[in-house]
């Protein structure tokens, strides 16, 4: 269903591609962007809106992307612009938005703007990037720390001063406090959507500004040695500074030169701090501030629901647009996180709240992390933390897209050189848990995915409904035991917390949806069900008299 009075954007589903483990076409190792394009029809059975690529600018692929050295032009690891324009052109074809990963926080320390400002203290192109002479001691002019472990300064011997780099360093910072810089992100924006893309994810867009005074940042109390170094500071002087958010604003002023076009920002912030990203009707900001508190909430129904009622009511209050994500390429895969037996209530519960899903590729066959060796690991926040790369490590969320069981899962055919192997290697469950194996199974989580997809796209309710959670304390639900989970990350289930259940309502049309977060079996007691029609389970089948333990429901109701 498309609302006429939603955009594409509310409306729809997103589906993000990591494109170096979606699909290679060349027999390289590496996924590229006529991998993707063969894969479109595939990609449209899905029933999403968008796909959202991650980075494929040229880039020496220190951070696999993240570190740009042209921000208009593809990598030739991913092909060229043609490839690029072919891929738009077939995905508007077929209905499809397409979506950019933009990194306008950092360049590559081999961008021609960042070698001509380290050429002299004088160049131009200097005051495009941050620098800083060195302390007293002629250490690093403040304690500021990298994302990716140590102090976030390199010292340049050329210059004889230090460059800020949140990241690697061969990241170094852009300097957001330069219009001309601000006017060059706009510019790029510009240059992508004249080529028909639909929107961008930006990157750390809550990093933009710093501190102009440098300042020490306050020591984090709760820090303790087995965190990442990055978390010992309370980030006071290098996130969320007021500032950005008119650099956003300018950002989007860019965007709106064009029509139907949206930005989502990546931002870690508590909701209180996030929802202003969304700027006001008056001085917009992002489109959709990335919510990733259902990532980040322990897995239960109680900490949920609570996390759902006040992230809506928040929204609500706030008058944009809500989001949810479970996982990206940042983070270690849901089915991974929350176990096996809880993997469709989770999918439901993203494919079903109030507001835009964003969805990693994979996760619609339920694709858990891969085990990475020690000598394949790639990913530099785990090789530059070696003490926290468990935790730190985002390998094992980023194996190749499992297509089918021949060697290479269909991710890429034998190459020529039989040494050849894919970048990463693939999960090792791919032999099962595989697009092929479950296209023909229509018990399979592909088609329960699709199920979803199918149900959301044609309910009022669920595309565009109100929100309202079900208070099983007072009757509504009534557990027979304790819930607890398996194979999950959290085990702090608690009695009575088992079962998470809302309405979604528009225009007379209601839908219930019930989880089940416990392995218990429950006796639902909803005045609604009486009378209501099952439309999906999580099982197959499904009575309104029992919640199976780790059940979805979505019913129909008068």
């Amino acid at each position: 269903m498309t609302s006429p009075n939603l955009k594409w954007w509310q409306s729809g589903i997103i589906y993000q591609i990591y494109p170096r483990s979606f699909q290679d076409s060349s027999g390289d190792g590496v996924g590229d962007l006529r991998g993707i394009t063969s894969r479109l029809d595939y990609l449209s059975s899905l029933g999403i809106q968008a796909i959202w690529l991650s980075p494929i600018f040229p880039s020496p692929m220190k951070d696999f992307g993240y570190d740009v050295a042209d921000y208009k032009n593809v990598d030739p690891l991913f092909g060229n612009l043609a490839d690029f324009d072919e891929l738009v052109q077939q995905a508007h074809a077929r209905g499809l938005k397409v979506m950019l990963d933009f990194v306008p926080n950092h360049s590559s320390n081999e961008h021609p703007w960042f070698v001509e400002a380290r050429s002299s203290r004088d160049n131009p192109k200097r005051d495009w990037y941050m620098w800083r002479d060195p302390a007293p001691d002629g250490g690093v002019p403040n304690n500021w720390k990298s994302f990716f472990g140590g102090d976030a300064w390199t010292f340049d011997e050329t210059t004889g001063q230090y460059y800020l780099h949140q990241f690697v360093s061969e990241q170094p910072e852009l300097n957001w406090a330069n219009p001309e810089v601000r006017e060059e992100m706009a510019d790029t924006v510009r240059f992508w959507m004249r080529r028909g893309v639909d929107g961008f994810r930006v990157d750390v867009i809550w990093l933009l500004a710093k501190d102009p005074e440098y300042r020490d940042e306050p020591r984090n109390p709760e820090w303790r040695p087995e965190h990442p170094l990055h978390n010992s500071l309370e980030h006071i002087y290098t996130q969320d500074l007021p500032i950005t958010h008119e650099y956003i604003r300018e950002l989007r002023s860019a965007l709106d030169e064009f029509d139907d076009r949206m930005m989502v920002g990546e931002i870690y912030l508590p909701i209180e701090r996030l929802l202003p990203y969304a700027g006001t009707p008056d001085a917009p900001e992002c489109h959709l501030p990335f919510n990733f508190h259902l990532i980040l909430t322990p897995w239960n129904a109680a900490d949920v629901r609570k996390l759902v009622d006040e992230y809506d009511a928040a929204v609500t209050r706030s008058g944009s647009w809500p989001n949810w994500v479970l996982g990206n390429h940042d983070q270690h895969r849901f089915a991974t996180r929350v176990g096996r037996a809880q993997y469709r209530v989770a999918q439901t519960l993203l494919l079903t709240l109030r507001g835009t899903p964003t969805v990693y590729y994979g996760d619609e066959i339920g694709m858990e992390d891969g085990h990475i060796p020690p000598d394949r690991i790639v990913d530099p926040a785990a090789l530059n933390q070696p003490e926290v790369a468990a935790t730190a490590g985002r390998d094992p969320e980023r194996t190749p897209m499992q297509w089918d069981a021949t060697p290479y899962g269909g991710f890429m055919k034998s190459a020529a050189d039989e040494q050849v192997e894919p970048w990463l290697p693939l999960a090792e469950n791919f032999t099962a848990v595989n697009v092929a194996a479950q296209e023909t199974d229509p018990a399979s989580d592909l088609n329960y995915f699709r199920a979803l997809t199918k149900l959301r796209g044609e309910s009022a309710a669920l595309v565009q409904g109100s929100y309202r959670s079900l208070n099983a304390g007072e009757g509504a639900l009534m557990q027979s035991g304790p819930g607890s989970l398996t194979g999950g990350s959290y085990q702090n289930v608690q009695a009575g917390s088992g079962v998470f259940a809302f309405l979604r309502e528009s225009e007379g049309e209601r839908v219930l949806v019930v989880l089940n977060f416990g392995t218990d079996d429950v006796q639902l007691s909803l005045p609604e069900l009486d009378g209501a029609a099952l439309l999906l389970s999580s099982m197959g089948d499904g009575s309104a008299e029992t919640l199976r333990g780790n059940e979805a429901q979505l019913w129909r109701v008068g």
